[in-house]
């Protein structure tokens, strides 16, 4: 479908006005949609994976199963939890698939502004790879994402208590490998 709004409006325009948009099947709306979140998608996918390539891929297939069932999202307030539920379900068909094969040390990887260096965000990426796969997802969607424990629990499937026991031994491994840092 054809957008209503030229590039530039799109761009200047409010989330829910672009989401709306893009559940009526708007493709350009859809395209800035991704345009806005594919950092956010890419980030989250090298943080469990720790290959760029892999990451993207993955990112790829989060949009790609997002534009296939976009219609049916019924509210626009409720994009972004919809897009975290397929992000966390395509890692965990990932997962399943058994097809991770992780390399010694993360390949570097550009998602544009960091929070941290290059190098602590190389030995983080590096600690995380080292937590079992649930433990590493429930750690990411807790201290990445800003996810309750509840949270975590509805999106992964993982009982409350579980999720609650990865992400305390998985933050208790991390603070052990970090411990060289200041501060930490």
């Amino acid at each position: 479908m054809q957008s209503r709004l030229s590039a530039a409006e799109l761009r200047a325009a409010a989330d829910a006005v672009v989401i709306a948009l893009a559940c009526a099947g708007d493709d350009q709306a859809f395209t800035e949609i991704v345009r806005r979140r594919h950092a956010r998608v890419r980030r989250f996918m090298y943080r469990l994976c720790r290959r760029a390539a892999l990451g993207d891929d993955l990112a790829q297939q989060v949009f790609l199963t997002a534009w296939r069932s976009v219609h049916q999202l019924r509210s626009a307030a409720a994009f972004d939890g919809w897009l975290k539920r397929i992000m966390i379900t395509t890692w965990l068909e990932e997962v399943r698939r058994d097809k991770l094969e992780f390399a010694r040390e993360p390949e570097e990887a550009d998602f544009g502004a960091h929070r941290e260096t290059t190098a602590e965000r190389m030995d983080l990426d590096a600690a995380l790879a080292r937590l079992p796969a649930p433990a590493r997802l429930c750690v990411v969607l807790a201290y990445d994402e800003g996810l309750s424990h509840p949270e975590i629990a509805a999106h992964t499937g993982l009982p409350v208590g579980t999720v609650k026991s990865h992400i305390s031994r998985g933050a208790a491994r991390l603070r052990e490998l970090l411990a060289e840092y200041e501060g930490v």
